[in-house]
């Protein structure tokens, strides 16, 4: 998937992904993250 030059929002879960995982993936893939959050789902 190609996301060079695409913002990303990165919503997380506290027992699963957190947001700030997912952020550290998109920006080694190119994209700008323009909210970074981890919620606990319940």
């Amino acid at each position: 998937m190609d996301l060079k030059n695409k913002r990303i929002i990165a919503l997380g879960e506290r027992d699963g992904i957190q947001g700030s995982a997912i952020s550290l993936c998109v920006r080694s893939a190119g994209a700008e993250v323009v909210l970074d959050v981890t919620h606990c789902f319940v």
